[in-house]
């Protein structure tokens, strides 16, 4: 399998937010990944990234290939003072809000739409089945009379 560490395009129209993802470099940019080990805000002033620089010793001695987007971050974060490098987990507080908002309202709609599509069939089900009860009472009475 060809690995690829590469951003991911999170965020919404003019307000870009990419993730540091693995990921099988088959699939698209926007399908599924492996792992997330950092992230990148290109609109952020200062330290716009965060990597997990022990992931990414696993990842580049598993064979993995960085983009070059990716290399020359994974560059600079060598490059920062201790006090500054950044290692481990990607915490949640070094993930602005903008984006996990934007990632949850999406998620949001995606589970909310085949919640509406499930609620809307079993309303007609019922309703199919109150309506088929009583008219075949009806029927079963209209037949021995005329019979």
């Amino acid at each position: 399998m060809a690995v690829k560490m590469r951003l991911r395009r999170m965020g919404s129209r003019n307000a870009p937010f990419y993730r540091v993802v693995v990921q099988d470099s088959r699939r698209a940019t926007t399908g599924r990944f492996i792992e997330t080990i950092g992230w990148y805000d290109p609109k952020q002033a200062g330290t716009n990234f965060s990597i997990n620089l022990d992931r990414v010793e696993y990842w580049t001695s598993s064979g993995a290939q960085p983009s070059q987007t990716v290399a020359s971050l994974i560059k600079k974060a060598r490059t920062l003072p201790v006090e500054e490098a950044v290692s481990g987990e990607v915490s949640e507080a070094e993930v602005p809000v903008e984006a996990v908002e934007a990632e949850e309202a999406a998620a949001a709609a995606e589970e909310a739409a085949p919640a509406e599509e499930s609620e809307a069939a079993a309303e007609v089900e019922e309703a199919a089945s109150t309506e088929e009860a009583p008219a075949e009472e009806a029927e079963e009475k209209t037949e021995p009379s005329d019979a």
